[in-house]
């Protein structure tokens, strides 16, 4: 059996994550990694963080440390919110000397076998700090959609602007500094070599992208492919080996491909293979990228290059899953007005299956879409939770005096299955949803509960139909899906449905601060935690965190 590793865009560590950036690659990759484990499939669900982006270094300026230390505490932080999300990566991988040997030996190997170009470009400088300005140093007007833009690729719409294709650039570490251009060497991998093959890649995968973000790829491939920077003047990085390019840093983004090979392999655990094993082509592993619509350009062309460069060695993705932008009260998240909401912070005062439950069923999928408090209440609370327990109270009652396994009708058996069916058409590709997913679970949420206080399905029905319910929720609902688990329950999502079923009971969800639970609550449910959902709380001011 071959094994799918899910990838989720790697997380610069200029500070923690907060609940846009979650809402976006992190959950819907775990909630598709869960859901494929449920399945019997094998696994690997990935990332690290991303520590040489210039990013790093314009934050540690405004912080007032220095980029190892800010690398240092993001990334402990960064993992400790994943932790609490829930998010089942086997952890972050240190970002050590294992590390870098294995980025070296993949650029290497390019070098080796000619891959790179050298070039002469103009490079925008800070004339009195002398610092050469590139991505997250450097912002202007993008050329494009004359939007403000960072160097490197276009938040608003995703087009890539290297070199000296910015406009009105400035320093963002100092915007009085003037900029002059400068004229120099670097190593580039030149992106037009492999048209025919992008062209053939990108047909093959027709219908398997969400449309805008295919719509960027189209617009990419329309007009002649620049060059990727392999190499350029900077002061943090790992350094290029490259005797053309002394003293200069490896460009940051070209780390990616090996970063998550290597991520992949410390998730394994298994130190006495190659590094970059498991994505050997022969291996025939499926890879599956989630990430946002800003990082189309990266994901989608420039590190699929830097695959086809090695030839047939590496597997390439067979589905890239990228979400927009999610905004905060109907405004873009902004560390520099405080507008956000950590995940920490949040999973403090809200259960942790209320908030998976609200993001997957407003994550950006197809378009910009926002979070509120209002919203998390009626979803989690009115929506979720009270019905929830409801039919959680119902199940209870059916349940006084049954013991062992209760027979199913066939009338259920088909209903189980077809929840079964509308469950995998969610979470399958290409038609992977999280928003229908969690709307799937309020139709048979409400439907069941509906048939049970009228005492309009049998028994046996009703347990069955439950215990797909939750099945089918359980990538989501994770907490529910384990005191389940825990009690026996199997939750597997497969197409047989059996003739009989064990008596089961629904785990209770959290209910809202002040709510009065039903007298006839039964004892021997698992009872997670209420939690307040405060209208102030949530918001730190004490951090700042560049966005891309």
């Amino acid at each position: 059996m071959s094994t799918t590793i899910v990838v989720a865009a790697t997380p610069t560590s200029n500070g923690d994550l907060h609940i846009g950036h979650m809402a976006g690659p992190y959950l819907a990759g775990d909630v598709y990694a869960r859901y494929l484990r449920a399945t019997g499939a094998s696994v690997i669900y990935t990332t690290c963080t991303d520590d040489s982006q210039s990013y790093v270094v314009t934050t540690a300026r405004r912080s007032g440390t220095t980029p190892r230390e800010l690398c240092a505490g993001s990334t402990e932080a960064i993992a400790r919110s994943l932790s609490a999300m829930g998010i089942s990566t086997t952890g972050l991988p240190p970002i050590d000397h294992v590390y870098r040997r294995a980025v070296l030996e993949f650029v290497t190997a390019l070098y080796d076998a000619g891959r790179f170009r050298q070039r002469t470009v103009r490079l925008p400088v800070a004339t009195r700090s002398g610092t050469y300005l590139f991505d997250g140093l450097v912002s202007g007007t993008c050329p494009v959609c004359l939007a403000g833009s960072s160097g490197g690729v276009c938040e608003a719409c995703g087009h890539p602007n290297n070199y000296d294709e910015l406009l009105d650039p400035h320093s963002t570490m100092d915007p009085d500094d003037p900029v002059a251009y400068r004229d120099t060497e670097i190593l580039v991998l030149p992106m037009e070599e492999y048209r025919d093959r992008l062209t053939a890649y990108y047909t093959a995968q027709a219908g398997r992208w969400r449309p805008h973000a295919m719509q960027l790829i189209g617009e990419l491939l329309a007009k002649p492919l620049p060059d990727v920077p392999v190499t350029i003047p900077a002061a943090w990085g790992i350094p290029a080996p490259f005797p053309e390019t002394p003293g200069q840093m490896l460009y940051p983004w070209i780390e990616a491909m090996p970063a998550v090979m290597y991520s992949t392999w410390w998730s394994v655990g298994d130190t006495t293979l190659p590094l970059d094993e498991h994505w050997r082509a022969e291996h025939e592993a499926d890879v599956v990228y989630f990430h946002g619509y800003d990082n189309v350009y990266h994901w989608g062309l420039m590190d699929l290059v830097f695959l086809l460069a090695h030839g047939d060695r590496y597997v390439t993705p067979s589905a890239n899953v990228c979400n927009e932008f999610y905004d905060l009260a109907g405004e873009k998240f902004s560390t520099s007005r405080d507008h956000l909401i950590w995940t920490a912070d949040l999973l403090a005062e809200v259960p942790r299956d209320l908030v998976r439950f609200h993001l997957a069923h407003t994550a950006p999928e197809l378009s910009r879409t926002g979070f509120t408090r209002e919203g998390l209440r009626d979803n989690g609370y009115r929506r979720l939770s009270t019905p929830w327990n409801g039919l959680s109270e119902a199940i209870s009652e059916t349940a006084r005096g049954l013991s062992g396994a209760v027979p199913v009708t066939p009338d259920g058996r088909r209903r189980a299955a077809a929840m079964v069916q509308r469950f995998r058409g969610c979470y399958e590709l290409p038609g992977y949803s999280m928003n229908r997913a969690a709307e799937t679970v309020l139709t048979h949420l409400n439907r069941l509960r509906d048939l049970a206080a009228r005492s309009a399905i049998a028994a046996g029905d009703l347990m069955l139909e439950a215990r797909t319910l939750l099945a089918g929720a359980a990538p989501i609902l994770i907490d529910a899906a384990g005191a389940a688990a825990a009690a026996g329950a199997d939750l597997s999502l497969t197409a047989e449905t059996p003739a009989s079923v064990p008596v089961f009971r629904l785990p209770r969800l959290p209910e809202e601060a002040g709510h009065e639970a039903a007298d006839h609550r039964d004892p021997s449910v698992p009872d997670l935690l209420p939690l307040p959902l405060s209208a102030g709380a949530g918001v730190r001011r004490r951090s700042v965190r560049d966005e891309r």
